[in-house]
């Protein structure tokens, strides 16, 4: 198994710099991961820097909390587009699933995967750890009935970040139509295994190099 294919490299930082971005980026063509996972001020920048490689460009839609208007998200999602980005990872809002407003979070996905119109992936971060098994579910199940791509665990702002279990959840309810990308706390190769035979198809991680090299990072997300 080539472990660097499941791995979108990450670095989604507040503070990070252009030379930060270009060395993520550096690192993921030398590598082979699947994508760079940046701030959406960084598309452009990566889109740029990869343009060579077969490395995709991630980017990250109303980041961290998810509470942004839905209309916000369509904006940010097809300007990350027109700048670069061949994949959306936006976060649900989770204070609409809490009150159970279940038609609200279907069409705030759906309003980013209508924005994406197939030109780019689009993930659905449901930020399970704080969330309840039933509330995964429902999630899940609302992001495939809205047309998006991939459900994901966290952003890994809030909470615990991914875990076996909540990826187990999540594979069972969207079956294999979808993937699952398991993010936040994955530091290590045996982390990406347990979460690859939970059920994930792709990891969101910036602890990549030391994945893939059998390492153990300190990296929280």
């Amino acid at each position: 198994m080539n472990l660097a294919k499941y791995i979108d490299h990450t670095l989604l930082s507040p503070t990070a710099q252009k030379e930060e971005i270009l060395e993520l980026c550096s690192e993921a063509d030398q590598y082979g991961f699947f994508s760079v996972c940046v701030q959406p001020s960084w598309v452009s920048t990566s889109h740029e820097a990869l343009k060579d490689s077969e490395v995709k460009v991630c980017t990250v839609i109303g980041f961290p909390h998810g509470a942004t208007s839905s209309e916000t998200k369509a904006f940010e999602t097809k300007n990350a587009i027109e700048n670069g980005a061949d994949e959306i990872d936006m976060v649900i809002n989770l204070g609409q699933l809490k009150d159970g407003n279940l038609d609200y979070v279907k069409s705030d996905i759906q309003s980013v995967v209508d924005a994406a119109n197939k030109e780019a992936l689009v993930k659905v971060i449901i930020e399970s750890s704080l969330l309840t098994d039933e509330e995964i579910k429902t999630a899940s199940r609302l992001s495939k009935e809205a047309g998006a791509d991939f459900v994901k665990t966290s952003t890994g702002f809030n909470g615990a970040g991914a875990s076996v279990e909540a990826v187990k959840i999540m594979r069972q309810t969207v079956g294999e139509d979808l993937g699952v990308k398991a993010s936040g706390g994955v530091r290590s190769k045996e982390d990406a295994d347990a979460m690859i035979t939970a059920g994930a198809t792709r990891i969101g991680a910036s602890s990549g190099i030391a994945i893939v090299e059998g390492a153990v990072s300190d990296f929280d997300y």
